[in-house]
């Protein structure tokens, strides 16, 4: 009996299966060498794609990719490719690519409201969409986007100045599945915006509103009496928001596991103490530095309470002293990043962090006067042997609590 060629044996769905039970993607690429079938196989499954590609070269991707998924056109910031993607390319994307339900656009400078309004009318089952530096984009290409994609989960416009309260209110009228928002530097958005938005996209677990200078204490209390699902909130550089917020946000956001409100320095003790005893148990990584107001008392509840803290900044919180990391209580503390820079802080302050931080990976003390390499040599204090120290802002920092 003569042998038998594979194709001749195997279907096109048992190859297929064979392909399914590959988990490393070189192993992937790989099948696809094998003949112009099997490379038609591994095209057809092939669910993700990274890309830099004009309409002509994005046709032929489309035919050859039809299940993709994902698609990531996103583009580097020091490194942006000439064209880059454009609203011709848009359009065939949103023409080639039906089963598309993530775009990453970051940094696609060049597109405008009439490209992004055929994503719209083009990919309706889209629930991820990264628009992030795509700084000529307006209200009217956003609310396409909404209008077409109501399906969508998480959308990213940082960095987008042109949007403004329009495109809140088409999020809340057509995207009730929302789960994830940024919004970092849209400084033309207000309270109104989001007090609008919350009213239709009550499922947001993640907002990104850093350095949006225009949000106050009106628009975080409705966003936590609205979502009390919320678990990531980004408020760096909201200097109108106050105590009112963070009580809101201790009253009805008891899940609540990433809080970021550097430089808002008009949230107090009293706020921050209901905070740590109403999220005790979920919040992990809190960001309060240039929060004045912010002493020992709240900052010993924060530490004593909130046992799975891994991240905690209160960089030049002026008013914060040794006293702070004194009667911690006996149990074992799970900060892994701690910036002090507390002028106040010295080295017993920091040995006693020690003493409770076994796991810590990072610790930044650079602007602490009283804390120097020579000085905590001297107190023999004893660094975790994976432990990173930030005497003199040389190191790279991690970026959890950015």
């Amino acid at each position: 009996m003569g042998s038998l060629c594979i194709n001749e044996v195997l279907r096109d769905d048992e190859l297929r299966s064979i392909l399914s039970r590959l988990e490393d993607d070189k192993d992937k690429e790989r099948f696809g060498l094998v003949c112009k079938r099997w490379l038609h196989l591994q095209s057809t499954e092939r669910k993700k794609l990274s890309v830099r590609a004009g309409p002509h070269m994005l046709r032929k991707i489309a035919a050859r990719f039809s299940r993709l998924v994902e698609l990531d056109l996103s583009q580097s910031v020091s490194r942006s490719f000439y064209p880059g993607v454009t609203d011709s390319d848009l359009a065939v994307i949103a023409d080639g690519f039906k089963s598309l339900k993530l775009l990453n656009l970051q940094n696609c400078k060049g597109i405008t409201d009439a490209g992004i309004a055929s994503i719209g009318s083009g990919l309706c089952s889209l629930q991820s969409l990264d628009l992030s530096y795509c700084r000529k984009l307006t209200d009217k290409g956003l609310s396409a986007v909404a209008e077409g994609c109501q399906d969508l989960r998480s959308l990213h416009l940082a960095g987008c100045k042109s949007i403004t309260d329009g495109t809140l209110q088409a999020l809340s009228k057509n995207c009730h599945n929302l789960e994830e928002l940024g919004l970092q530097g849209c400084t033309s958005i207000s309270d109104s915006g989001v007090i609008d938005l919350v009213n239709g996209c009550q499922n947001i677990k993640f907002l990104d509103l850093n350095k949006c200078s225009n949000i106050g204490d009106n628009g975080i209390s409705s966003v936590s009496k609205s979502c009390s699902s919320l678990k990531t909130l980004k408020l760096l550089d909201c200097y109108k928001v106050g105590d009112k917020s963070i009580l809101s946000l201790a009253k009805f956001c008891k899940n609540l596991e990433t809080l970021i409100i550097g430089g808002c320095r008009d949230i107090s003790d009293e706020s921050i103490k209901h905070l740590a005893a109403s999220c005790k148990s979920s919040l992990k990584n809190l960001r309060m530095d240039w929060c004045l107001n912010i002493s020992d008392s709240s900052l010993s509840c924060i530490l004593s309470q909130c046992r799975n803290l891994e991240a905690l900044d209160i960089g030049c919180c002026e008013e914060v002293t040794d006293a702070a990391f004194q009667d911690l209580g006996e149990v074992e503390l799970s900060l892994k990043v701690l910036k002090v820079n507390c002028p106040k802080v010295t080295v017993v302050g920091i040995g006693n962090v020690l003493e409770k931080c076994a796991s810590l990976e990072y610790i930044d003390v650079r602007s602490c006067p009283h804390v120097t390499q020579a000085s905590c040599e001297e107190a023999g204090l004893q660094f975790p042997q994976c432990c990173k120290v930030n005497f003199a802002g040389c190191l790279f920092e991690p970026d959890v609590l950015l």
